[in-house]
């Protein structure tokens, strides 16, 4: 059930004051997860966006639609588009191809928005990791700014790593043993990880 776009959650900031280290940082917001359209664009897009600040990824994205008249494209256009054509808009060759991969695999495989919204979380992890130029990182954001998922876990991203390693005095001196503590404290915030993910990106930029 969606109501405009929008996810409706019961109280999740009920169950992750649950743990006091998370409550301290937990703020006045309030964070509401949007199922969006079209998500081999949007996974498109990720791509697009790797490596880039902000404000450039939107500029480059701007010109691929550009490309389309202000319209979302679907993978074949995609692949009709010349390699050269999306190299003019600011993707370097990799990007180029990494894109070319998703618009073909989407093809392939069948992937549409409805088939996504059916599958498992881990499922559709497996399933776009396979896709060369995607991995993990990216198919997470996917599930949740795209798919709305609300129990994700991002333990490779940077910014969490950073957050939790000082909300929760981890040491970093050993990757494998800070990932393994993440997890297990991020356990006890499920099924409401993406919303904890949310809260500490927010607390760590500010």
């Amino acid at each position: 059930m969606k109501l405009n776009g929008y996810l409706p959650c019961m109280d999740y900031r009920k169950h992750l004051r649950k743990d006091d280290k998370l409550a301290a940082i937990l703020g006045d917001t309030v964070h509401e997860l949007k199922l969006h359209k079209n998500i081999p664009l949007r996974l498109m897009a990720s791509i697009m966006s790797q490596q880039l600040s902000t404000k450039v990824a939107k500029v480059i994205f701007h010109r691929f639609l550009s490309l389309y008249n202000g319209k979302e494209p679907r993978p074949q256009q995609v692949l009709d588009t010349a390699p050269e054509t999306l190299r003019g808009i600011g993707l370097s060759n990799a990007k180029v191809s990494y894109v070319r991969n998703v618009a073909q695999f989407c093809i392939d495989h069948k992937i549409t928005d409805t088939k996504l919204q059916k599958m498992e979380n881990e499922e559709i992890i497996e399933q776009l990791t396979a896709i060369k130029g995607v991995g993990k990182w990216t198919v997470e954001m996917l599930l949740m700014f795209s798919l709305g998922r609300e129990d994700v876990f991002a333990v490779d991203d940077l910014g969490i790593q950073q957050a939790m390693c000082k909300v929760y005095k981890i040491s970093t001196a050993d990757k494998k043993k800070m990932k393994a503590r993440m997890l297990k404290i991020s356990a006890n915030w499920s099924p409401y990880r993406t919303y904890a993910c949310l809260h500490l990106w927010g607390w760590k930029d500010s």
